[in-house]
């Protein structure tokens, strides 16, 4: 492709395919929702949420596996080639055993505190306490995960991702189905589905990523001695920890949410589960463009090309407010019956229609946040991304507060607020960091 131009065919390439896998990815969580519902049991309901939440504190703050691998992975294909990108696997697999090994050890310590910290107490907490004890299990095979779909995600490669994706999916919801209603599993039959789910989706992955040539490259970088070689493995680190850093501080601000929501009782606390999962849907599906920016603008930044650069962030925040437009009608239309058909009790349904209009706020709040992180991703600004994240936290703190005898229309306002002040420091910073990317026309053009 010609040094500075677009191709917003791409952006699409790469968007739509990530989108469906994200929805299909949301689904596990409002699979879960709409099964456990089928129990009747406002406590049950919210013990799902909390065991969300849960790993979300502990599974999804390791997502820097994927989006440091995927940024890391997008810059070497357009600079040093597929041999650094295999490099970049292997030390994205060794960091992720190593942090699995760790939580497993860890596991007697940390799951009952994560259960204290997010308010699980009586009915809820024994119904999560046994969701969370089998699905923790799942450590290595998600951690390992997240680097693999990362490599694939910066290789383009997102037509594989996606089928992995929607089979994964499938299968949780299937066995969900069948352990929860068929077998009379209640909470632990979600638990058991998720982990299976969770290592066959592990199979699947490592073996299309050792097809073909794949094994060989692999091995070649993993007998070579500048793999894991101090130069390499340091700036690898550091893009980690900052993303690591970052997301603990997100988990946390999501965690608040569930936290301050179950001091208001299980039917807020449920109807808010509702919510969110709702958001997160939205956010994933948003979350295509994301992926766009980590790939795209990667390449552009591995290419030193910074007039494309500065095309492709403008051309995707444009094409991510039309998608925000759209969910945001849809929320409009369909929340009321979506929330009906989830809802474990009728006192739910309507706690969840009564906070629903800010369904149709949170899109448009969120959006252009979600595709500057992956802009930010991309061209490995990790450490603005932590400052960032943190601005953003201060300010939702300091929303919660003044917005306290608000209810729960004030948890839901500083939610909005956070997701606000994160795109606006991202957009501030956005010009020093740009102005930085050496416009090198001796290096190669990204590919098309």
């Amino acid at each position: 492709m010609k040094r500075g131009s677009i191709d917003s065919r791409l952006i699409w390439a790469i968007a739509v395919p990530a989108m469906i896998t994200n929805v299909a990815t949301a689904l596990i969580g409002i699979a879960d929702l709409w099964v456990v519902g089928r129990l009747g049991s406002a406590p049950a309901q919210g013990a799902v949420d909390i065991g969300a939440r849960l790993f979300a504190l502990l599974f999804t703050v390791m997502n820097f596996l994927k989006t440091g691998t995927t940024g890391l992975v997008a810059q070497a294909g357009t600079r040093e080639g597929a041999e650094e990108q295999a490099a970049t696997l292997l030390r994205g697999m060794a960091v992720a055993l190593a942090i699995a090994l760790a939580l497993l050890a860890l596991k007697p310590l940390l799951l009952p505190l994560l259960l204290d910290a997010l308010g699980a107490k009586g009915e809820v907490l024994v119904a999560a306490r046994t969701y969370a004890g089998i699905r923790y299990w799942s450590a290595p095979g998600v951690l390992v995960n997240l680097a693999l779909i990362g490599y694939l995600v910066g290789q383009r490669r997102m037509t594989a991702v996606l089928v992995i994706e929607v089979g994964y999916n499938l299968l949780n919801v299937a066995l969900g189905l069948l352990f929860v209603l068929r077998f009379d599993m209640g909470i632990a039959g979600i638990g058991w589905s998720s982990l299976i789910a969770e290592y066959a989706k592990l199979a699947i992955t490592a073996a299309l990523v050792f097809s073909g040539g794949g094994l060989v490259l692999l091995r070649a970088q993993l007998g070579a001695t500048g793999t894991f070689a101090r130069a390499r493995l340091l700036p690898f680190l550091s893009v980690n920890r900052d993303l690591f850093l970052r997301t603990v501080i997100l988990a946390l601000a999501l965690a608040a949410l569930t936290r301050i929501g179950a001091t208001r009782g299980a039917v807020t606390l449920a109807a808010n589960a509702i919510l969110f999962q709702f958001f997160l849907f939205s956010a994933l599906f948003l979350d295509g463009f994301e992926n766009a920016a980590q790939v795209l603008n990667g390449e552009a930044k591995g290419a030193a090309d910074r007039v494309r650069f500065e095309r492709l962030t403008k051309a995707i925040v444009f094409r991510g407010f039309g998608a925000a437009a759209l969910v945001s009608l849809a929320f409009g239309l369909f929340a009321i019956p979506l929330i009906e058909s989830f809802a474990a009790t009728p006192a739910v349904a309507l706690s969840a229609m009564y906070y629903s209009p800010w369904l149709v706020v949170l899109p448009f709040a969120g959006v252009a946040g979600f595709i500057y992180d992956g802009v930010y991703v991309g061209a490995s600004w990790t450490r603005a991304l932590l400052l960032v994240m943190g601005g953003s936290a201060a300010v939702y703190a300091l929303a919660l507060w003044l917005t306290w005898d608000w209810g729960n229309h004030g948890l839901w306002a500083s939610f909005t607020l956070f997701l606000i002040a994160r795109a606006v420091f991202q957009r501030l910073m956005l010009p020093r960091l740009v102005a930085k990317i050496a416009d090198d026309p001796d290096l190669p053009a990204a590919k098309s």
